[in-house]
């Protein structure tokens, strides 16, 4: 396991969700399993636990327990099986976004930047789309939109142009020749952090990831029982935005609504006050915990 991920702020995660001996919890990124391993620990008899990931891979870390339910799907249908195992309602949510270590280590997935393998990015290996689908087949203004709003790129609108230029030539099929493609677009002394964005948006796209969290949040707060904890780690602000809008305001944009009596119509109050990051012994022992934001929010 870990070699698999190590997992991030594990002790702020467990306090967080204020677990309960004979509660149900659900751990919607199960990954390398070391939340889940803590959570069980917490647990009686009683206690259940649900795990989510629709990555093949991570079944290589199920659990052998009597409490534990694996469950091979995206964490978006987290409402459906939950219904489906008799989990509803559910004491607490734990969710950490993200490509795990593992992902980004093995270099036939395609998801780093450190190595030359055919572009593919899929979380879900029976999925369809591929970040090469999405590099030869999307219009320029798709392309200019992903990189924009993904990836936060200042010139996208160029990096998109270069790329439909280039590829009407020859397919572009690997990492290098994304590389090479897009080289003279890169900003000079910043290019591992203009391909991270590159990539970013790419990965975003082939697994609709911001699509997926809205339905995970929304439906989080049909599964939770009164009182319960939603516990989510983000590592980029287009993924926190989402979870700190939803919590402060039940929604993703504009202003909170009010019901009939003025009161603020939505699901979860907020526990901690701001984001709670990672310690300084952590990120140096763990420099994936850097740019991880933690959110925690309790079911009204």
């Amino acid at each position: 396991m870990s070699e698999y991920h190590t997992p991030v702020m594990l002790n702020e995660c467990i306090e967080a969700l204020n677990i309960k001996p004979n509660g149900t919890y659900v751990d919607v990124t199960f990954g390398g399993g070391g939340h889940s391993r803590e959570i069980l620990k917490h647990l009686n008899k009683d206690g259940r636990l649900l795990a989510f990931d629709q990555d093949a891979d991570a079944r290589q870390n199920i659990i052998e327990d009597d409490r534990f339910v694996f469950v091979d799907q995206n964490f978006r249908f987290l409402k459906n099986f939950c219904r489906l195992h008799d989990a509803i309602p559910v004491d607490g949510i734990l969710a950490d976004l993200g490509v795990s270590s593992y992902q980004f280590d093995q270099a036939e997935r395609g998801f780093s930047i450190r190595f030359d393998a055919e572009l593919d990015m899929r979380m879900n290996q029976e999925s369809e789309l591929s970040a090469k689908d999405v590099i030869n087949n999307y219009s320029e203004a798709e392309l200019h939109r992903i990189f924009g709003i993904y990836g936060e790129i200042q010139n996208a609108k160029s990096l998109a142009n270069t790329i439909v230029t280039s590829r009407l030539n020859t397919p572009i099929v690997t990492v290098a020749d994304l590389k090479n493609v897009i080289a003279n677009r890169i900003p000079k002394g910043k290019e591992n952090k203009y391909l991270a964005q590159v990539f970013q948006a790419l990965r975003i796209e082939v697994n609709q990831e911001l699509e997926a969290l809205k339905d995970f949040l929304m439906q989080s707060a049909e599964v939770l029982v009164s009182g319960g904890r939603l516990v989510v780690m983000s590592y980029h602000s287009l993924e926190d935005r989402l979870v700190k809008n939803f919590i402060a305001k039940g929604k993703f944009s504009g202003e909170v609504e009010k019901d009939l009596y003025g009161n603020d119509n939505k699901p979860f109050d907020t526990v901690s006050r701001g984001v709670i990051t990672a310690s300084e012994q952590e990120i140096n022992e763990n420099n994936r915990a850097r740019s991880a934001k933690l959110r925690i929010a309790i079911k009204k």
